[in-house]
């Protein structure tokens, strides 16, 4: 299996965190192994919104496109834009290598607290 380089850009753009992953995690796992701010509450259900992402636009054509239920689930997400998507819906894949997202400012990771 590949390994993946992943950025995760800091809500206030500030801070740019890369982490490795393995090709077939999700991106949600990663997230939270590394300590970004993404609850995952559904725990990867797609039951809500809490795993938000802006992914980067030179990437965004490279992911699957979305299910009309992750879609559904955008819908309720605070700060969705065009090119959000729920981490708990992204495989990572060879072709994502250098992948960059952003956690939304509209984040809040309660599990953190």
């Amino acid at each position: 299996m590949s390994e993946i380089a992943v950025n995760f850009v800091s809500a206030d753009g500030q801070r740019t965190v890369t982490a490795k992953a393995t090709e077939g995690e999700c991106l949600l796992t990663v997230a939270q192994i590394h300590d970004q701010p993404l609850e995952g509450t559904c725990e990867g259900q797609m039951a809500c919104s809490t795993c938000h992402v802006i992914v980067d636009a030179r990437d965004f054509d490279k992911l699957p496109e979305a299910t009309e239920m992750e879609e559904d689930m955008l819908d309720l997400a605070a700060g969705a834009r065009r090119t959000s998507r729920l981490a708990c819906q992204i495989t990572l894949t060879e072709a994502l290598d250098g992948l960059t997202v952003r956690i939304p400012a509209e984040s809040r990771n309660m599990q953190g607290l």
